[in-house]
């Protein structure tokens, strides 16, 4: 069994003290930092950028998760990874030429993620697989955090992993939004096992605790 994988969202965290958010939940035992990047044109928010990366990368070594809501990525691809992202995940919605961005995201030395939003069918990721790292199923609509989960995303992941399986494929596919140890559990049924939490790790009162709940579920 592959092991679930807890990547917490720093959208859910007090920003007045970033730097030391992001190494509590690393150091509670999160595999990955899901840092997700707003323009307020691709998605109706903005949250930050590459300065703040940057930043945070100078102040932790934990594992990068980049997730661009952003129009045409590919304009900033090779910043990103100079920022520090470990991996770079876009959305196919997002830009003309899927392909181009994840060849880039890979010839920067990164590993790349196709991400696709809730009305978005899971068969638009396929000619794509060969290509990617991980797939990102939005099982909320991107923008905001606090959501709750869409139960028919789940299908879409259910349909990805049956999909690669009769391919002989292995890709992690990660879920992102509504995530709690309720929600996690349906996700994991479903073939997903890259958990993103915000609200569920950040306002824990043990983080490590819910850290390993998630994963246990």
């Amino acid at each position: 069994m592959t092991m679930i994988q807890i990547s917490p969202s720093v959208l859910a965290c007090d920003f007045s003290k970033l730097g030391e958010e992001v190494r509590s939940v690393h150091e509670a035992g999160a595999d990955m930092i899901h840092l997700d990047v707003m323009d307020g044109c691709f998605v109706p928010n903005i949250s930050f950028g590459l300065p703040v990366i940057e930043c945070l990368r100078r102040a932790t070594d934990a594992f990068f998760d980049v997730h661009l809501m952003i129009d045409a990525p590919e304009r900033y691809i090779e910043r990103f990874a100079k920022a520090g992202a470990d991996l770079i995940s876009f959305h196919l919605e997002a830009t003309e030429d899927p392909a181009a961005c994840l060849r880039a995201i890979r010839a920067c030395g990164k590993k790349a993620a196709l991400a696709i939003k809730p009305n978005t069918p899971a068969e638009a990721v396929y000619p794509y697989l060969s290509l990617c790292d991980m797939i990102l199923v939005m099982t909320v609509e991107p923008g905001y955090g606090g959501q709750a989960l869409i139960p028919s995303t789940l299908d879409k992941v259910a349909t990805l992993r049956r999909e690669l399986q009769a391919r002989s494929m292995y890709l992690p596919i990660q879920v992102d939004g509504g995530i709690n140890r309720l929600t996690a559990a349906a996700a994991v049924r479903a073939g997903a096992d890259v958990l993103v939490a915000g609200s569920a790790v950040f306002r824990a009162a043990d983080r490590a605790a819910e850290i390993r709940a998630l994963r246990e579920v």
